[in-house]
């Protein structure tokens, strides 16, 4: 069975929702600029932030993060250079290589994670109140939901992976 789409947005919310993937588009170059100083790149960060969830295949771990297996590869690889990533091999199957984060990549995740949260303090401040802010944080755990379900319906756990997704590895 195949699930419809969703239906198109009207014109009006066509012109909102593309006002609001620009200003993604600028948050996520805020948040580009908060790790520069920590010679991280915006995709460093993102596999940082993902191997501090559970540790990852580098398939999995693109398809979390939306984007080809090499351009994971890559990332991975300059962070394993750096010492902040290992790859392991699945002593059940050989041929799965997981990838964690090593205790100075958690490091450096954290301080990252803690300059990206006072750049966003920072132009949160100009809300002009903990309420906004507080709002405008909770519409961006609703886009994080959503783009969650997203990926689910785009790329379905094979079977037997359920188990795995409810503790985590997967979410």
């Amino acid at each position: 069975m195949v699930l419809a789409g969703p239906p198109a947005p009207s014109p009006a919310e066509a012109g909102s929702l593309a006002e609001a993937g620009r200003t993604a588009a600028r948050l996520a170059r805020q948040v580009e600029l908060a790790v520069a100083p920590l010679e991280l790149t915006l995709a460093q960060y993102r596999v940082l932030c993902a191997l501090g969830e559970a540790a990852e295949a580098s398939s999995s771990l693109a398809v979390k993060l939306a984007v080809s297996a090499p351009s994971i590869t890559t990332v991975v690889d300059g962070l394993v250079a750096r010492g902040l990533a290992s790859r392991l091999s699945d002593t059940e199957d050989r041929r799965r290589v997981s990838i964690s984060l090593t205790a100075d990549g958690e490091a450096l995740r954290l301080r990252a994670a803690r300059h990206v949260a006072d750049r966003l303090a920072e132009i949160g401040a100009y809300l002009g109140s903990d309420e906004l802010l507080e709002r405008a944080r909770q519409g961006l755990e609703l886009w994080r939901s959503a783009l969650d379900r997203d990926r689910e319906h785009r790329h379905p756990a094979p079977v037997g992976a359920e188990a795995k997704r409810s503790e985590g590895s997967l979410s």
